[in-house]
């Protein structure tokens, strides 16, 4: 063998160091790329600057008979990525199921609701059969799954290659829909009853509870088939939210005892805010188990105004604790053909160029990932995804798109002193209380309003620049103002962490009708329920459920005209004072103090207003909350199109400036602390520091990463 042959082989055998920032794509589904191409795939992929591939390791593209696994192709993958240099996070899909383990455990096929068999389907996403996989529920399926999932670590456990595991892709469950839910198999009832017999105990509180009051033994207790009642169906939400993510810490802590070495990875889809019904979307749950964390937003599907991608940074960033998190998938290409473009212009995601994928990537790295994968290095040649999202070409040549993604690439990995500093803490958290947007699902088969509630309240303060961080109920504390949106079912324990956290001190902003409907779904005969007129000082005087006469009401709170949705609740006064009114004069918000803390409940929906109607009047009132509550702002910006992130760390301060118009943009930012110097570490933009203000002229789609001393 020559010695340049031999050193290759050597390098190719020892464990590559971690990238210091992971930056690249999924590259292998089976059917594509073309096999012809996978060598100088690989090469072009390094030389631009790419450091990591995703490939899917499909359970039905490898198992092609029962115990015969074939790994070839995934063994060329991991190989080539190794003489490149390149780390590979292997992508587990134990959802898509092999064919013949439709036919041989035909029992575990998903139910639906409608009493139908989900057989196996092509996916989308890669053009590949076995989708959406069995019920993992049925014991014999799971040992089967369990298998293969072992086979899998364990031959690439060792492989010069491997950087981790990601597990359970876009970790959401099967749930068909509202109208259809699956799954109903058996195994699953069967487990349904377990966990209803660990909360409840006995079968006669249970029926107590249903309002269903001859059941004479388990077995007559079945899922609800429709979201009709509301103690039942709320179980049935639950249940499957907790089961999904029973399978999934299975898989976590079985990748972790065959291969306690490597990362285990996971991402989902920041849809926490109205995908946890369907879907069990629960960043902060998810996150917990996995060593990264990561989210899919493409703009094409979402749509590109900046606040909506700034917005689920910001939301996997909160249910990552801290935890390092990356956009596992990212836009660089067009989206051809599918419902979710229809009717929107060519600009709003829907044909990227080189300036686009720039944008998006820096509002990532400004929300505070630590790394970019693209759902695609190339697109897909068939299937209803072809020609989508890729930053290289149909063939695979380098684009524009892939020259401005590789000069990311690079850059990121030649400056590994940014990524010890983090995003500051927001001045203001919204907090997600899942039971909320559960029974806005229950209720309306949607979770439309709990969602657009906690966006608009969102983008209120976005629109200032204000920093708005989504907080867990459990972690309120953190936040001195915390903003509740569409708070109208609670459940008693809910009550007494907001109770908890005004009294310590906390400033509490709620929306209207706060535990309306309390545990179980019930109405309470005081309002607000559970209590909490006395922790707002209100008690309610009239309501009115017309959402539908509602799109364009306003409302009065605190000196201000704003927009307001859904539902009214009128109040009179039991120790708070009036802080607004609605239209017809009545009290419609009341200030409060109680403990060491204050309260300001608004009797509707300000958030969900202000996602429909964005009035300067109503961005004023968002404003004013952090100076009603005593608080600073972190920063100023004199442009409002113009969004600045302030990052700190051991190594001094960073702040991202991002102009996501297609202009130039003169801007100034205030800082509450006065650097000694900024300099630019991405573009050497110039900039003049006098005191606490930097000033500089930003260019279209483009950023500023200022290192301040």
């Amino acid at each position: 063998m020559r010695l340049p042959a031999l050193l290759l082989l050597l390098s190719a055998s020892l464990p590559a160091a971690d990238p210091v920032f992971p930056y690249g794509a999924v590259y292998f589904r089976k059917s594509n790329p073309p096999a012809a191409d996978w060598a100088r795939d690989h090469a072009t992929a390094a030389a631009t600057g790419m450091n990591t591939f995703r490939h899917w390791f499909m359970w039905s593209a490898i198992e092609a008979a029962p115990g015969k696994l074939d790994w070839r192709d995934y063994d060329t993958q991991m190989d080539l990525a190794a003489r490149n240099h390149i780390q590979v996070v292997l992508a587990e899909l134990d959802n898509s199921a092999p064919e013949w383990a439709f036919t041989d455990y035909a029992h575990a096929r998903y139910l639906g609701a409608d009493g139908r068999p989900v057989d196996s389907g092509i996916s989308g996403s890669s053009a590949t059969g076995g989708f959406p996989g069995l019920c993992l529920d049925n014991e014999d399926v799971r040992a089967l799954a369990e298998k293969w999932l072992v086979a899998l670590v364990e031959r690439y456990k060792g492989h010069p290659a491997t950087l981790g595991y990601d597990l359970w892709n876009e970790y959401h469950a099967q749930g068909g829909s509202a109208a259809n839910m699956y799954c109903y198999c058996p195994a699953t009832q069967r487990k349904f009853r377990a966990w209803l017999q660990a909360k409840y105990g006995t079968l006669e509180a249970l029926g107590q509870a249903w309002h269903r009051y001859s059941y004479a033994r388990w077995d007559d207790v079945h899922p609800p088939k429709n979201l009709t009642g509301y103690p039942e169906s709320l179980d049935w939400l639950q249940f499957r939210i907790d089961n999904a993510h029973r399978l999934a810490k299975w898989r976590v802590d079985l990748v972790r005892r065959h291969d306690p070495r490597h990362k285990v990875i996971a991402h989902g889809v920041a849809l926490s805010l109205d995908s946890l019904p369907s879907s069990a979307c629960d960043e902060w749950r998810s996150a917990k188990e996995v060593d990264v964390w990561g989210f899919t937003w493409v703009a094409s599907r979402r749509g590109s105004e900046p606040w909506k991608q700034f917005h689920a940074v910001d939301l996997v960033r909160a249910g990552s604790r801290g935890k390092p998190f990356w956009h596992a998938e990212a836009q660089a290409g067009p989206l051809w053909m599918q419902p979710q473009v229809t009717g929107r212009p060519r600009e709003d995601g829907r044909i990227a160029d080189e300036k686009d994928v720039r944008l998006w990537n820096m509002i990532s790295i400004a929300g505070g990932a630590t790394g970019i994968l693209y759902p695609r290095w190339r697109p897909l040649l068939d299937g209803p995804l072809f020609g989508a999202f890729g930053a290289f070409g149909m063939d695979g040549s380098v684009t524009p798109r892939a020259e401005a993604a590789g000069q990311v690439a690079r850059w990121a990995n030649a400056n590994p002193e940014l990524w010890k500093s983090r995003p500051v803490r927001g001045e203001v958290g919204i907090a997600w209380v899942p039971e909320s947007q559960l029974f806005n699902y229950v209720q309306q088969g949607s979770t439309d309003h709990y969602a657009q509630s906690a966006r608009g309240a969102y983008r209120a303060f976005f629109d200032q620049n204000i920093q708005a961080d989504f907080v867990h109920v459990d972690n309120l504390g953190e936040y001195p103002l915390v903003y509740l949106p569409y708070p109208i079912h609670l459940q008693p324990d809910t009550v007494r962490k907001l109770a908890a956290y005004v009294n310590a001190g906390g400033i509490l902003v709620s929306e209207g009708l706060p535990a309306y409907f309390g545990e179980h779904g019930k109405v309470g005969t005081v309002q607000p329920n559970l209590g909490l007129d006395q922790l707002f000082g209100a008690r309610e005087s009239y309501v009115e459920f017309t959402p539908d006469l509602l799109e364009n009401y306003s409302m009065t709170v605190r000196g201000r005209t704003i927009p307001a949705r859904y539902f009214v609740q009128e109040y009179e006064l039991a120790g708070g004072r009036a802080a607004g009114a609605h239209a017809n004069g009545h009290t419609g918000a009341v200030e409060h103090t109680s403990g060491k803390g204050r309260t300001l409940l608004i009797g509707s929906f300000p958030g969900a207003g202000y996602f429909k109607h964005p009035t300067p009047e109503a961005r004023s009132f968002f404003a004013g909350l952090l100076e009603w509550a005593g608080l600073a702002h972190t920063l100023t910006v004199s442009d409002p199109h113009v969004q600045a992130r302030l990052h700190r760390g051991p190594n001094g301060s960073v702040l991202y400036v991002i102009n996501p118009t297609r202009d130039p943009r003169p801007v100034t930012i205030e800082l509450r602390e006065a650097p000694r110097s900024a300099k630019d570490a991405w573009q050497d933009t110039h900039i003049r520091l006098e005191n606490r203000r930097l000033s500089l002229t930003m260019s279209d789609r483009n950023t500023a990463v200022i290192r301040l001393d």
